[in-house]
């Protein structure tokens, strides 16, 4: 048997303190899970355009009154001077375009598309975001408390979501919105329109997000941080609200980015179908309905907002995808 090589004075005898002499006066520090997913979302350029550009959207839809009063903006204003009474179309082709109307003015009536397309920024988005909070905030709560408890509250809370979702929601959006035009609950007008808007497409779209929240907390309820709670005595409200729902924030911050571009598309297809926002307040989808009339002589009318749900809907959809490989890699 040979007797071990001993090494003495050499690289191989290297202490700890040599090792680390290079890294002496640095501090290693720990990162939170926030920030490893903040990480891996800037490595994601395309999800960081749509950030970017929703961010713009959210900032315009915003300021769009104040700007409109800054620059004495009418998006109702009538300029009879540009459309020509004979064909009720826009002087000089190109729909109206000229350096006081970007993108020129709509046939019959000459109101400015641009100001117009501000105006119905703010009201898609108070829609998408008003109704994405509503059904966020039934969905979650329904749904962690159907996941934890189980038994027949999960019965109950299921069965009522295989309710809601077997409704023809389209149908009864239409019904709702024509039967409250006139007035009810104290309020009438553009706050009416609005409000019954963000109860029907919220109150009848949690069941989506419930059923993605009530799996996620069947998986959570059984795990160590949970027994720990219930070993320390803590009931069932402060593990629902305080161990379980804060670990769900990821699962639904990335659903309300896909769903709200979801609602953007019903607020304009109710408004489109006249049961939505009213004339003369202007909006996206109630643009579009008066643009059917004048496509064909005159498309740049149907053009303009239907490129702004398509950048807002595109927009919303690329930084959700960008959330959710983020915030869960393991689904790419």
């Amino acid at each position: 048997m040979t007797a071990p090589i001993e090494t003495t004075g050499s690289a191989a005898e290297a202490q700890p303190e040599a090792v680390l002499s290079g890294t002496q006066g640095e501090r290693i520090e720990g990162r939170s899970l926030g920030r490893i997913a903040w990480n891996r979302f800037k490595k994601d350029k395309v999800a960081v355009v749509g950030g970017v550009v929703v961010i713009l959207l959210v900032l315009l839809a915003a300021l769009a009154r104040p700007i409109e009063h800054l620059f004495g903006l009418d998006p109702n204003q009538f300029h009879q001077d540009l459309i020509d009474p004979n064909t009720s179309l826009p002087k000089g082709g190109m729909g109206g375009m000229s350096a006081s109307h970007p993108l020129g003015v709509e046939p019959k009536f000459g109101r400015d598309i641009l100001t117009r397309i501000l105006e119905g920024s703010w009201v898609s988005l108070v829609v998408a975001f008003g109704s994405t909070i509503l059904s966020n905030v039934i969905g979650a709560v329904l749904g962690v408390v159907a996941g934890y408890y189980g038994g027949r509250v999960d019965t109950v809370i299921s069965r009522l979501m295989d309710t809601f979702l077997a409704f023809p929601l389209l149908l009864f959006a239409i019904s709702i919105s024509a039967t409250l035009q006139g007035g009810a609950f104290g309020l009438n007008g553009l706050p009416l329109h609005i409000c019954v808007l963000i109860f029907v497409i919220g109150f009848f779209n949690w069941p989506y997000l419930g059923r993605i929240v009530r799996g996620q907390t069947l998986a959570l309820r059984e795990r160590e941080f949970v027994d720990a709670a219930r070993g320390m005595g803590a009931r069932g409200p402060y593990i629902l609200f305080r161990e379980l729902l804060p670990n769900l924030v990821g699962p639904i911050i990335v659903y309300s980015t896909l769903l709200i571009p979801t609602n953007i598309i019903f607020e304009a297809s109710l408004s489109f179908l006249g049961v939505g926002i009213q004339p003369p307040q202007s909006s996206w989808g109630g643009m579009l309905s008066q643009a059917v009339n004048f496509f064909e002589v005159d498309p740049q009318y149907m053009i303009v907002p239907g490129l702004a749900i398509f950048v807002t809907v595109l927009a919303f959809n690329l930084l959700g995808d960008g959330l959710r490989d983020a915030l869960d890699p393991r689904s790419r």
